[in-house]
């Protein structure tokens, strides 16, 4: 087992777990259990640093995976530089989150199934889908199933996709697995953000939020700027006056440019979690 330390405030794990990128976690007695594509780690805070644990040859994966080359402290200095009181609040109750490098099957399966969702049942779902189909692994003393591969999920039909509970989504996730059984996801990364959004639109399922979401959680695509009704409200409380998802979507990603997804983050965790905090008050 590898254990290493990282200093200093621009990495909490349960700001970057709690903010709606991922979903196959768990909470433990003192920290997170993250599994990732066929990995796994722990993850807990020590004083002003968080451990990260995982099998000797995983560091380099989970380095990536957390993007933890690079300097936040800078990032979030550029998104208070905008001047905008709010977002800078929001930038510094929100400074400890990263935007994860994950996987394009697993997040476009995951960004299916969380459309019209709640997050409890999306990790069920998410569960019970790597339960049936995924390896089984090993870590730290226990067993786990790994991200089925798009082949595995590729022969299942929709009955498959309804028995776990995916419901209408079930159609989609069967089709967009055959899709990335047969097409696969490698030639996706070198495509420019407009032709790769306009790749994941074709996929069965994928919308323009969820098109947004894999474009900033897989490919890190940081214009992208992901727009549901707690992104709505958090523009609204910067002032903005554009109506309609899509139109706000491209009003941000105009206005913060590659800086979107990091300034979308911070608004998201912000407006969900700041009130439960006593950080503001709407």
């Amino acid at each position: 087992m590898r254990r290493t330390l990282y200093g200093g405030e621009y990495f909490d794990p349960a700001a970057t777990l709690g903010c709606g990128q991922a979903f196959r976690w768990e909470r433990t007695q003192d920290g997170f259990l993250v599994f990732a594509q066929d990995r796994a780690c722990l993850l807990r805070r020590e004083g002003e640093s968080t451990v990260l644990e995982c099998e000797e040859g995983d560091l380099a994966f989970f380095e990536n995976y957390f993007d933890l080359a690079r300097d936040y402290a800078a990032i979030n200095a550029r998104v208070c530089a905008f001047g905008i009181p709010r977002l800078s609040a929001a930038a510094r109750f929100g400074r400890g989150i990263r935007i994860l490098n994950q996987g394009a099957e697993e997040t476009i399966f995951s960004f299916i199934i969380s459309q019209n969702n709640n997050i409890p049942r999306i990790r069920g779902i998410l569960s019970r889908l790597c339960e049936a189909l995924g390896g089984e692994r090993a870590f730290s003393g226990r067993t786990f199933r790994a991200f089925p591969s798009a082949e595995a999920l590729a022969g299942q039909g929709e009955a498959f996709y309804r028995s776990i509970g995916c419901g209408y989504r079930a159609p989609y996730l069967a089709k967009t697995a055959g899709i990335l059984a047969s097409a696969g996801t490698a030639g996706l990364y070198a495509l420019p953000s407009p032709q790769l959004r306009e790749a994941l639109l074709r996929l069965p399922g994928v919308g323009p939020k969820v098109a947004d979401c894999i474009l900033l959680f897989a490919f890190h695509r940081t214009s992208a700027f992901p727009v549901d009704v707690w992104m709505e409200k958090a523009y609204r409380s910067l002032g903005g006056t554009v109506c309609g998802r899509e139109k706000i979507a491209s009003a941000c990603a105009e206005k913060f440019g590659a800086l979107g997804g990091y300034v979308q983050q911070y608004l998201f965790y912000f407006e969900r979690e700041g009130n439960e905090n006593g950080i503001h008050n709407d």
